[in-house]
């Protein structure tokens, strides 16, 4: 794979998970207790012998440049990098206007590496994927761009791009985003949507981006510009996710793919984790997930008498946290949390630096990095006060800022 160059689109702003991209992108959300959501991504390339990675930044970008310099630091011996690309406005003053002005602003990069294929995927995913079979298949079919895709519901392929395909798995048409999708005819019920990860030839994503870049009605968007008028025209195959397969993995998790768009996604791919048999699974070793480790102690869980016991089911507790005689269901707490004495903790996501006082009540609820929950404080029970002074899903996630200041609250 020394011939493939990798960039990975890394810019997006996340306005739907907001609280938690109030302040960093949405590929460096904190995601599984100990990574961000961009590990995954390049955890799948590196596992998969791609070695020269471009990350596109843009949107609240520090947090994420950072995580990369600390934690993706690979081999200039080998010529393997990872490397974050900040929005230079090369062409000019203004950001990137879509997904694929992104690669034409960056079109340098691949002419500096002169790549045989550029691999175009989003840093915004929780999946898991041998890249090399996709790069394979790829070839074989000698295709100037192959788009992944996977069986949706139908009900809510609205979201996605949707496409059809022929017997040899073809593209013979795509819509981006339609009202109405089209079922899948072995499956009226699912529909072929895109997963928005992309193989192109160099010259057939030069010679796409520069296309798209002269059109000034184009929203310059892969979706609904290039890849709606590449099938048209060129050789353009799809890729059936359904079909990889990695070494050590549970069959449970034979497509998993999940976008993280919302606050109830967010919350629901987490749940996904913690079960006995979870559907997504971190712990296979054959096929790690990669990122920055700080140096921190284990968890450790204290006090046994009566009512004030540490515990936690069904649950994943991080490094260096402290359970000192509270009680955590089903929920994922991130690095240096502390759960003091009586209080209870279910159906959570705690991130980072969280303290959460004695006797307080946590359900439902997702609380960002550095927040102090007072003792006594009762997050996820009562609507109304929810609403009140958190940001809440449509689902109900009660969602506590990045450092939000409670202590008014008791």
């Amino acid at each position: 794979m020394r011939d493939v160059l990798v960039m990975i689109l890394a810019g997006g702003q996340g306005s739907r998970l907001y609280p938690l991209t109030a302040d960093r992108a949405k590929p460096a959300v904190p995601f599984g207790g100990k990574y961000r959501i961009i590990d995954f991504v390049l955890s799948n390339f590196v596992n998969s012998g791609f070695f020269k990675i471009k990350v596109l930044t843009q949107y609240k970008s520090e947090s994420l440049n950072r995580h990369l310099a600390r934690g993706w630091r690979m081999s200039n011996i080998a010529d393997q990098y990872v490397e974050s690309v900040p929005a230079q406005q090369r062409l000019g003053p203004r950001w990137y206007l879509g997904s694929a002005d992104a690669i034409y602003q960056n079109i340098n990069l691949i002419y500096d590496e002169n790549p045989t294929d550029v691999c175009v995927f989003g840093g915004d995913h929780v999946y898991k994927m041998d890249v090399f079979h996709m790069l394979r298949f790829h070839r074989d079919n000698q295709a100037d761009l192959t788009v992944a895709a996977i069986p949706f519901p139908v009900e809510q392929a609205s979201a996605f791009g949707v496409i059809e395909v022929d017997e040899h798995n073809r593209m013979i048409g795509f819509e981006e985003k339609p009202a109405n999708p089209k079922p899948m005819p072995n499956a009226p019920n699912m529909a072929l949507v895109s997963m928005g990860n992309y193989m192109f030839t160099r010259e057939a994503l030069i010679d796409e981006v520069r296309l798209d870049a002269e059109q000034e009605s184009s929203e310059h968007d892969f979706g609904k510009n290039i890849i709606t008028r590449s099938y048209k025209k060129g050789v353009v195959y799809v890729y059936d996710f359904n079909q990889n397969r990695l070494p050590g993995q549970n069959p449970r998790e034979i497509g998993y793919w999940r976008d993280i768009g919302t606050i109830d996604a967010y919350m629901a791919a987490h749940m996904d984790l913690v079960s006995v048999h979870p559907i997504f699974d971190l712990y296979n070793r054959r096929w790690p997930i990669h990122s920055h480790q700080v140096p921190a102690p284990p968890a450790k869980f204290v006090h046994e008498t009566g009512d004030r016991v540490g515990t936690a089911t069904n649950s994943i507790v991080s490094h260096g946290c402290i359970i000192s005689g509270g009680r955590i269901q089903n929920s994922v707490l991130f690095g240096f949390v502390r759960v003091n004495s009586y209080s209870h903790i279910d159906h959570a996501v705690i991130l980072e630096e969280v303290n959460v006082g004695r006797h307080a009540r946590l359900k439902n609820c997702i609380v960002d990095k550095g927040v102090v929950i007072p003792e006594g404080l009762q997050v996820g029970y009562d609507p109304d006060f929810d609403r009140r002074h958190f940001h809440v899903s449509d689902q109900g996630m009660v969602v506590i800022g990045k450092g939000q200041d409670l202590s008014h609250l008791v």
